[in-house]
């Protein structure tokens, strides 16, 4: 058995990859750069470039499962470059792997599963958001999300399962958002955004990790938000950590304006306010190993980044 990830050198590949490499389970990687393309303790780079098509077929070869997480970070300056970089990264990476996968005469793979984000649903203090709404958020976010997973509902066509997943906010502590909150806090210069009152529906990476496995294991279709049970306002969250660095908050909220003048549109980001259900992966019956705020935030900012990652090497 192997698995092929697309978008590997990210921070969730990185944990998907560690959670298969525990399982003895072979790796393969595509990669953009030649130089990346490697061979070590069961992790296999191939060459590809989506954005005129290429891809190294033999990636393919005894792969029972694809995953992917390829495109542009969010979280960059919208301009009117950077947007279409955005949603092409996403666009072009999905039509380079369905249309290779279209020319196979036969595949051993049995699932697909894609990262999508909880953008989709609409900016709302007051909604619980599950799986079925249909309603999309007006903003960048929400045609992102959209166009993403029409690219995704392409793949139904072929024979095995295709699942997406509309991943939260990401706790961890080697990347995304938590260390870029944890820096002000703990230098005695945090605080809330807006009202604080904007809902934030977060998971720990771990759990995001082996969501992804328990989806391909299940051969699972449709979608689920990656989410924790317990979403969070985000005075809540911002509390929560003070709290665990020891930490005072003395200042007042910071308001959208001056996010605004120094990240333009993208300040939106900070003041959406998506309440989003865990019901439906836990229903198919998978367990968060952490449920709630307090302990998750515990379990990262009390452990020690590793200085050397043994699957880094591959990618850096």
């Amino acid at each position: 058995m192997s698995v092929l990830i697309t978008g590997a050198t990210g921070l969730i590949g990185q944990a998907i990859i560690r959670k298969f490499r525990e399982r003895d389970i072979e790796v393969h990687y595509l990669t953009t750069r030649r130089s990346k393309v490697k061979k070590e303790d069961g992790i296999i780079g191939f060459y590809w470039d989506p954005k005129i098509g290429d891809i190294d077929m033999q990636c393919f070869e005894g792969v029972t499962a694809i995953i992917n997480l390829a495109g542009a970070s969010i979280s960059q300056r919208w301009s009117k470059t950077n947007k279409k970089k955005i949603l092409r990264s996403r666009s072009d990476s999905l039509r380079t792997l369905r249309k290779a996968l279209e020319t196979l005469e036969t595949t051993s793979v049995k699932s697909f599963v894609s990262a999508s984000a909880i953008g989709i649903y609409p900016n709302s203090f007051d909604r619980y958001y599950t799986e079925d709404v249909t309603d999309i958020d007006p903003s960048f976010l929400g045609e992102v999300v959209s166009q993403w997973e029409e690219e995704i509902n392409e793949f139904s066509k072929f024979s095995f399962s295709v699942a997406a997943i509309r991943i939260g906010l990401v706790l961890s502590s080697e990347g995304g958002v938590l260390p870029a909150m944890v820096k002000p806090i703990r230098s005695y210069v945090g605080a809330a955004f807006g009202s604080g009152e904007q809902w934030q529906s977060w998971i720990h990476i771990d759990d995001l990790a082996r969501q992804f496995l328990f989806v391909i294991d299940q051969n699972l279709k449709g979608i689920y938000n990656g989410v924790a049970p317990n979403p969070v306002t985000n005075s809540k969250l911002v509390k929560e950590i003070a709290a665990i660095l020891n930490r005072p908050l003395f200042l007042p909220n910071i308001p959208r304006g001056p996010m605004q003048l120094v990240l333009g549109d993208m300040s939106y980001l900070l003041f959406a306010s998506q309440r989003v259900s865990s019901k439906k992966i836990e229903e198919e019956g998978f367990e968060f190993y952490h449920k709630n705020i307090c302990t998750a935030l515990k379990n990262i900012l009390g452990t020690e980044k590793e200085t050397t990652d043994s699957y880094q090497k591959h990618f850096v």
